[in-house]
């Protein structure tokens, strides 16, 4: 069984390994990473709510080239959710996602399912385990790039042959993974709240090359996180603090911050003529990479996000400081009945 201190002890030892690491950011996931659930973590299906639908846009690297583009949606929801007296609850999700890199349009579409179950340890914490698996597509229009060997040794001549031999131009992957989380919500409305969870993508090392599939695997992405909300005295001020871990072959990357949440108005139960609304602004930073600037503003189940990176590395000179900006709109039919219902 899970205590308070345990918890809390297991946050700082989180951050503490986290902040030890040396980071090269990848910048190529989700900065609102808290909103993108399905790709933070398998198991955060479900988590919060018996329904949720999220769909995220990001484009990138404008100054660059043509810019790099990731579109995502998400379903997930409880599959059991009727039955009171249950010690756990049955999850799934579905997840689509799609991005387009550069001239060369290296496109990757991905479509996974996820399934998993959370386990009830007592009316204030859940332990969840999920798996995930699906199928991917690659493809690249190689003629859009520019090669070295087409550099003449003066000029770049677009007419010389590239010399690069590409097995194929579009193949299929299958891909899987797992995760878990453990999620701490308190008896009250404005309890303090936390959640942390470990997850491991292409355990399979799927074949990813598009010169040679059997000796160029897309390596494990292991994902780490820990994220909180604390009310501040009973008020309508929180903050929701996150640090988010993710590691693929020798690519580190660390973000942290915190959201400052006020909420504008709080619904009425009984007759309905007040909307509970919500307004959030957050600063985070991606190390040697980012500074981000978040903003969200929730309305009943709706919620829109916005977010900006300023990129602060050795890349401002190319991307003029310019990195990616992305939105999500979500509906989260919210309900905490996974921690209140009795035994």
């Amino acid at each position: 069984m899970f205590s308070r201190n345990s918890v809390f002890g297991f946050t700082l030892l989180i951050i503490a390994l986290g902040v030890s690491f040396n980071c090269a950011a990848q910048d190529v996931h989700f900065s609102q990473m808290e909103y993108a659930p399905l790709q933070l973590n398998p198991a955060m299906a479900g988590i919060n709510s018996p329904l949720q639908v999220i769909v995220n846009y990001r484009s990138q690297w404008n100054s660059v080239a043509d810019p790099y583009s990731t579109i995502s949606a998400s379903f997930d929801g409880r599959l059991n959710e009727g039955k009171l007296r249950r010690k756990g609850i049955l999850v799934g999700g579905i997840q689509l996602y799609s991005d387009k890199a550069g001239d060369t349009k290296v496109v990757t579409n991905t479509a996974t399912a996820q399934i998993g179950y959370h386990i009830r340890l007592d009316r204030t914490s859940t332990l969840g385990f999920a798996l995930y698996g699906g199928f991917g597509q690659r493809s690249i229009v190689a003629s859009n790039g520019r090669w070295a060997s087409q550099y003449n040794g003066l000029t770049y001549d677009a007419n010389s042959g590239s010399g690069e031999l590409l097995a194929s131009p579009s193949f299929a992957f299958f891909d899987a993974g797992a995760g878990f989380v453990y999620a701490y919500r308190g008896l009250k409305e404005n309890d303090k709240e936390i959640t942390y969870g470990v997850a491991a993508y292409h355990a399979n090392n799927p074949g990813y090359s598009f010169v040679n599939q059997t000796s160029d695997k897309l390596a494990i992405r292991w994902s780490a996180f820990v994220n909180a909300r604390f009310t501040v005295n009973n008020s309508r001020s929180s903050f929701l603090p996150g640090i988010y871990w993710q590691y693929q072959r020798q690519a580190n990357e660390i973000m942290l911050g915190a959201y400052y949440r006020y909420r504008l108005s709080e619904g009425a139960n009984i007759t309905g003529f007040t909307s509970s609304s919500a307004l959030s602004i957050g600063l985070f930073t991606r190390f040697r990479d980012a500074v981000v600037a978040k903003f969200m503003l929730e309305w009943e189940q709706f919620s829109a996000g916005f977010s900006y990176d300023l990129n602060v590395s050795s890349l401002t000179d190319v991307s003029r400081a310019k990195g990616g900006f992305e939105v999500f709109l979500r509906y989260n039919l919210i309900d905490r009945s996974l921690f209140r219902a009795r035994f």
